[in-house]
C-alpha cells in the first residue's frame, strides 16, 4: 500500500546516454511537474496536467532500468534524475536510490527552487548535481521563470555549507536570448565564484517559444 502511494508521473526514460548528464553510461529519468514557468522550457509537457507518459513506483522503475546494470557497473554510470523538477519527488527518489545497487552513480538536474526539506532528504544519496541557476539577478530570474530566486541562492549556500559539496555541484549559467546579456552572465559567474562555486558550465539557450497550453 505504501509503495502505491509513492507512485509518480514520468515524462520518459532515455537509456544509453554517454558523457551527457553524468559519468559513464547513464539513464535519464524525466519526471512530470515543475516549480518554474520558464519561457523557453525544454520539456513544457512537464507542466501540462496530462503531459506524462505513465506513472511508476520506485520498485517498478528499478525493475525497468536494471536492464542496464552491467553498463552502469562497467563505466561507473547510473541514473540521472531530470524533468521538470525532479527534487519535488524526493520521497520517490530516496526510495529508489535505497533499493538500487550501491555501486550506481546518481545525478540530478535541478533548478534548486524547491523547499529545503527535499534537499535534506536527497543530500546523502545524490552524488552529483547539475544546477541551472538561470541568472542571479532577481529581476531577470523573475521575468524568465515567473518566480523569485532567493530560495535558489539560499539553497545553494546551504549546499556549500556541507564538506565536499563544491566538488559535487556543477552550476549552469545560461545566456538567455532577450533576457540577460553577456555582462549579466559575467556578474552571475562572479557571484557564484565568490561563494565558492568552482565548476561552472556557461552556454546559450536555443531560443524557442513557450509551449505552455
Amino acid at each position: 500500500m505504501g509503495e502505491e502511494r509513492n507512485r509518480v508521473p514520468i515524462i520518459g526514460v532515455a537509456r544509453h546516454r554517454l558523457a551527457v548528464d553524468g559519468q559513464g553510461v547513464t539513464t535519464l529519468v524525466a519526471f512530470h511537474g515543475c516549480t518554474l514557468r520558464c519561457q523557453y522550457c525544454l520539456n513544457a509537457q512537464c507542466l501540462w496536467p496530462d503531459g506524462f507518459s505513465r506513472t511508476a513506483t520506485p520498485a517498478e522503475l528499478l525493475g525497468e532500468v536494471m536492464i542496464d546494470n552491467l553498463y552502469f557497473l562497467a563505466t561507473g554510470g547510473g541514473i540521472t534524475f531530470g524533468g521538470g523538477e525532479p527534487a519535488i519527488h524526493s520521497e520517490f527518489i530516496e526510495a529508489f536510490c535505497r533499493m538500487a545497487p550501491s555501486e550506481w552513480h546518481f545525478s540530478m538536474e535541478t533548478a534548486l527552487n524547491v523547499e529545503r526539506r527535499h534537499l535534506e532528504r536527497l543530500l546523502p544519496l545524490i552524488h552529483e548535481y547539475f544546477i541551472d541557476i538561470k541568472d542571479v539577478n532577481p529581476d531577470i530570474y523573475r521575468r524568465y521563470t515567473g518566480q523569485d530566486n532567493q530560495r535558489v541562492l539560499d539553497n545553494l549556500q546551504w549546499f556549500l555549507s556541507h564538506d565536499g559539496m563544491a566538488e559535487r555541484v556543477i552550476v549552469r549559467v545560461p545566456h538567455i536570448p532577450d533576457y540577460n546579456t553577456n555582462e549579466d552572465v559575467r556578474r552571475s559567474r562572479q557571484h557564484l565564484e565568490s561563494i565558492g562555486i568552482t565548476r561552472i558550465d556557461e552556454f546559450t539557450y536555443q531560443r524557442r517559444e513557450s509551449q505552455h497550453p
